[in-house]
């Protein structure tokens, strides 16, 4: 006899009953939370953002998913999960830079951190810094990509929060939320990842032609110095040693550096396969 397929009925059933799994699932990882407080005594520490961790989580759903759901929306999901969780070990506020535009700043909030964290919006990024450095466990985003100023000078003395993020953490053509940030914030040691590490330099001697000597080593954030011919710069060094190599870049280009300081690091950058980001 030939099998009949299921009824509609049939097969609202099995949606109904995944639902009721999957609420349960979450239920139980909060319960699981609800230790992990009273075991690590979260509270008293500031937030509990853990940023290579969540880099790697990201970076192994996008790499199993399949099927008809679009990575967008598993994503937006897990980063709703898991900031939601985050916030209730401890509460923490994202102060976000809104100079840039205030639309694709928010999109970037609320895909990232959801609603249930506190936005709290900045006209510059210098005062959304101060923010999160008069806070215990604030988290501070700002452009990655341009700046009207030398924010991350606030960020060289060793007591300062640190960039220890860059948004997304998935990369991929058409992001809902594309706008590429930094996150900066002071998070313990052992949560941080170092794969590319974030130095502030400061030079003598700035040009377009220093500027195209550099662009093959790093991306680079420069604000230049309207009173002399140097400049503030930004720049991401992918792994260690390699500040060596761009310091020798701008040597022979004809500039000079007068000061140099690690403000933070990230995860490095993953970028969707263009088959996988349409599925």
């Amino acid at each position: 006899m030939t099998k009949q397929p299921p009824s509609l009925q049939d097969l609202r059933r099995e949606i109904d009953s995944i639902d009721e799994q999957v609420h349960g699932l979450l239920m139980q990882r909060g319960d699981i939370i609800d230790r992990l407080i009273s075991v690590k005594k979260t509270q008293e520490v500031g937030s509990a953002f853990r940023p290579a961790r969540e880099a790697d989580m990201m970076r192994r759903l996008a790499q199993r998913h399949r099927g008809i759901l679009p990575l967008d929306t598993v994503e937006s999901i897990w980063r709703v999960i898991i900031s939601t969780f985050t916030y209730v070990q401890s509460p923490f506020s994202v102060h976000a830079d809104l100079s840039v535009g205030e639309s694709a700043m928010r999109d970037s909030a609320r895909f990232h951190f959801g609603f249930t964290v506190p936005f709290l919006a900045h006209f510059n990024a210098e005062a959304a810094v101060e923010a999160v450095a008069k806070s215990k466990g604030d988290l501070a985003l700002i452009s990655a990509i341009s700046s009207r100023s030398p924010w991350w000078i606030a960020l060289e003395p060793t007591a300062a929060p640190k960039i220890i993020a860059r948004l997304p953490f998935v990369e991929r053509a058409d992001h809902p939320a594309a706008l590429p940030v930094f996150v900066v914030s002071r998070v313990a040691a052992d949560a941080m990842v170092t794969e590319v590490e974030m130095w502030s330099v400061r030079v003598s001697g700035w040009s377009a032609d220093v500027a195209r000597a550099l662009s093959p080593f790093s991306e680079i954030i420069a604000v230049p110095d309207t009173a002399s011919d140097g400049a503030a710069l930004l720049i991401s060094v992918p792994g260690p040693g390699g500040l060596d190599k761009i310091t020798a870049a701008l040597v022979a280009a004809g500039a000079s550096v007068r000061s140099s300081a690690l403000v933070g690091s990230h995860a490095t950058r993953y970028t969707v396969p263009p088959t996988t980001a349409s599925k």
